[in-house]
């Protein structure tokens, strides 16, 4: 995996998208903020010769922008440095067409460097390549799937809260709880088909759209990609895709955790295996998992590190009203054979393609910051053979107190604490990623909510 970005890239992806698309008018040049927001600029057809040719630039305070877009100075990232630019290059096999766009636009995501080519530290791309650069020494590789579960709402709030849209087919608004209910996805056809097809015109892996346990909420799932940094692409971009081509049937999508009290929140669940590169055999492949060291180690290595990897899964002061057993979250480290009432649960229908799904993070994670956490604890139980607790048969929530981080303080005093953790991420991004989260709970802890002023304004 190079460490060094070339100075120009090939311009055969791009002659060749542009040969199959010769409408296309406009570019969008994206790139995943700290939060997974998406940002960047649009050029003309014209200039994308030069974006492969010689990168684009933006400044790396991009990186140091809190969820409301404002630069967090304690960083280090913004004025510090005269708010200076690096140079962003094109990401391999990113380039595809919009096709939600009513002018013909294409997109291309983009990973940031320095001016000498080095990658930008603060780049959580870079932060998840880093990680996933420790199991070449180790002869490994990684097959990693994603799913992704989320809410259509109404374009119109109520009371400035979000509600279900009404159905396309009967005008109601969505209210059934039932997971999995093929009624549901009737209701919603039309959207969901589209993202189906764009998915798949953008190349992009989509399995199946299910119906979640909420109104108007569904899962996505991405198949299994050799590549956690592809996958995490994927992620990036099927999200944004599924925001704009909602907004054309007149819904708006949400990613937040817990948009509605008392619903199910939305969660990002990871699925991984381990890959011996010379033999191409999986790992975790066993009869009997219990008796598979690499499963077991990986899985000792991931509890370890559960409680300072909160913050990257759960990075948001909304990521903890998720939590709770009437929700199916765990809120507790512990693992299980086909146990969904635990963290890490290890599906066992087929022995021959036997995974790890991580069922922790909410589906407001930025994904290269979750897996990148992820990845840190199997290579930590790899490397020191740690055995986990035995697995949790049954309802782990009446088994295993509390014991995770119920709030993002909690979280990111863990994280900042978490020697193991910062041996696979840099303490000066840890300190940019806590930066930039402190100043969103000061600024949170300084407001003063409608709860407030009912319970107390009259009272006392």
């Amino acid at each position: 995996m190079t460490s060094v970005a070339p100075c120009a890239r090939s311009s055969r992806e791009m002659n060749d998208f542009l040969q199959a698309h010769p409408d296309t008018q406009y570019v969008d040049l994206l790139i995943a903020d700290m939060n997974g927001v998406v940002r960047g600029k649009r050029i003309e057809r014209a200039s994308l010769h030069k974006v492969y040719g010689r990168g684009i630039n933006l400044p790396a305070s991009l990186f140091a922008l809190d969820i409301n877009g404002a630069t967090v100075e304690s960083t280090g990232l913004g004025l510090d440095m005269g708010d200076a630019d690096r140079i962003c290059y094109p990401i391999a096999d990113t380039l595809a067409h919009e096709p939600w766009q009513k002018r013909p636009t294409a997109q291309l995501l983009m990973t940031m460097h320095e001016l000498d080519g080095q990658p930008f530290f603060a780049d959580p791309r870079e932060v998840l390549r880093q990680v996933v650069s420790r199991f070449d020494a180790l002869g490994l590789s990684l097959c990693v799937a994603l799913a992704l579960e989320f809410y259509l709402i109404d374009q119109d709030n109520l009371n400035g809260r979000p509600q279900p849209p009404r159905s396309p087919l009967s005008g109601k608004r969505a209210h059934s709880t039932q997971a999995y209910f093929i009624d549901d996805l009737d209701e919603y056809a039309d959207c969901l088909q589209d993202i189906l097809e764009a998915a798949k015109a953008q190349g992009l892996p989509v399995d199946a759209i299910v119906k979640e346990s909420a109104p108007a909420q569904f899962k996505v799932n991405l198949h299994h990609v050799a590549d956690p940094l592809k996958a995490c692409d994927q992620a990036i971009l099927l999200k944004r895709l599924i925001k704009n081509v909602a907004y054309d049937h007149e819904m708006d999508t949400t990613f937040m955790a817990k948009p509605y009290p008392g619903q199910a929140g939305s969660g990002l669940h990871v699925h991984l295996s381990l890959v011996e590169k010379h033999s191409g055999r999986n790992l975790f492949a066993s009869e009997d998992p219990m008796r598979c060291d690499a499963l077991r180690h990986a899985i000792g290595g991931m509890l370890q590190t559960l409680p300072a990897s909160m913050a990257f899964l759960c990075p948001n002061i909304n990521s903890y009203r998720r939590f709770g057993a009437q929700f199916n979250v765990p809120n507790a480290p512990g693992w299980g054979l086909d146990n969904r009432t635990v963290a890490l649960r290890v599906p066992t229908e087929n022995s021959r393609s036997t995974r790890l799904e991580h069922r922790v993070a909410g589906a407001d994670a930025n994904p290269y910051l979750m897996l990148a956490v992820i990845l840190a604890g199997v290579h930590h139980g790899l490397t020191h053979q740690i055995e986990p607790q035995a697995p949790i048969e049954g309802n782990a929530f009446e088994q295993l107190e509390q014991s995770l981080a119920n709030n993002l303080r909690d979280a990111l005093r863990a994280l900042e604490d978490s020697d193991v953790l910062r041996q696979y991420i840099s303490a000066h991004y840890i300190d940019v990623f806590v930066a930039c989260k402190d100043s969103e709970l000061a600024e949170f802890e300084a407001s003063i909510s409608d709860l407030e002023y009912n319970w107390y304004l009259h009272t006392v």
